[in-house]
C-alpha cells in the first residue's frame, strides 16, 4: 500500500532554487559561481515589473547597471530628432543588457523599452562596489566574466565593422 503522505512530503526537496537565481545561472557574467555565491547575488538582485511600451532607460540617461529579462521582451534602440525609432536588438528570457554600467557610470548608448509585459532583474553598480568590499573573491569572479563578455562583444563588432568596410 503506498502512503500518499510520504510521496508528498518529500517531492521536489531537492529543488529549492529560485527563478531568479536559475536565470543568473544563464547569465554569462555569472557563470563559475557556487550555488552559495548565487544566493549571495541572489540578495542584491532588484526586480522589476515594466508595462508594454514603459522605458527602462533613456538613451544619455547616466547608466547605473545592468539588467536581466525574467520574462518579456525588451527593445534597444536609438531615436533620431524626428522621433524615429531605429532598433538595434529585441531580448527575450533569459538575456540581459547594460552591463557596461557596472564598469562605468557613463551616458547610456540607446534607449531601453518593454515591449510586453516585462519582469527584470536588476543588479546595479553600487551592491557591486560594496560586494567587492565584502567578498573579493566573489567581486573578482564577476569582472573577469564581465571583461569576457565586454571582449567577446567588441570581437563580434570588429569583425561586423570589417563586414562592412568590404562592402
Amino acid at each position: 500500500m503506498k502512503n500518499a503522505l510520504w510521496t508528498n512530503l518529500f517531492k521536489g526537496w531537492q529543488n529549492t532554487e529560485s527563478q531568479t537565481v536559475m536565470t543568473l545561472k544563464q547569465v554569462p557574467i555569472f557563470r563559475g559561481l557556487t550555488n552559495k555565491e548565487f544566493r549571495e547575488i541572489e540578495k542584491l538582485i532588484h526586480e522589476r515589473t515594466y508595462k508594454p511600451q514603459e522605458i527602462i532607460f533613456k538613451q544619455q540617461a547616466r547608466g547605473e547597471g545592468m539588467y536581466i529579462i525574467l520574462s518579456g521582451e525588451v527593445e534597444i534602440y536609438l531615436e533620431d530628432d524626428k522621433g524615429n525609432k531605429n532598433i538595434l536588438a529585441v531580448l527575450r528570457d533569459g538575456e540581459f543588457f547594460g552591463e557596461l554600467s557596472l564598469l562605468d557610470a557613463e551616458e547610456r548608448s540607446a534607449t531601453a523599452a518593454a515591449t510586453k509585459n516585462t519582469i527584470l532583474l536588476g543588479f546595479f553598480r553600487p551592491d557591486l562596489l560594496s560586494l567587492m568590499e565584502r567578498n573579493a573573491e566573489l567581486g573578482n569572479k564577476i569582472l573577469l566574466n564581465l571583461a569576457r563578455v565586454t571582449s567577446a562583444r567588441l570581437r563580434k563588432t570588429n569583425e561586423l565593422l570589417t563586414e562592412a568596410q568590404k562592402s
